[in-house]
C-alpha cells in the first residue's frame, strides 16, 4: 500500500479509513463540541438541543459536504444561528 492510500482500504498508519458515514458521525460530533464550548454547556446538554430541533437531520449530516469544508468557527456561527433560530420558531427558551 502506497502513502496516497489510493484504494482506500487503510490509512497511511495502518488502521482502517473510516467510512463516509463514520466521517460525518465525527464532524456532528464535532459541531456539538464546539457549539457546546461556545455556549458554556455541557455536550449533552448541546447535543438535546440541537436534536430537539431536528438540527441533524434538517442541517448537519445533510449539508455535510458544504459544511465541513468551512472553518470552524464558521460553522460553529452558523450552527448557533440555525440552533437558535429553530428554537426560537419552536417557543424554546433557554
Amino acid at each position: 500500500m502506497n502513502g496516497n492510500n489510493l484504494n482506500g482500504l487503510m490509512s497511511d498508519n495502518g488502521f482502517a479509513a473510516p467510512s463516509g458515514v463514520e466521517l460525518r458521525n465525527i464532524f456532528a460530533a464535532s459541531c456539538v463540541e464546539s457549539a457546546a464550548e461556545a455556549e458554556g454547556v455541557s455536550a449533552e446538554d448541546m447535543y438535546e438541543r440541537m436534536k430537539a430541533v431536528n438540527l441533524f437531520a434538517e442541517l448537519i449530516y445533510p449539508c455535510y459536504d458544504t459544511l465541513h469544508t468551512q472553518s470552524r468557527r464558521i460553522v460553529t456561527e452558523d450552527i448557533l444561528e440555525a440552533l437558535r433560530r429553530r428554537e426560537a420558531k419552536k417557543g424554546v427558551m433557554i
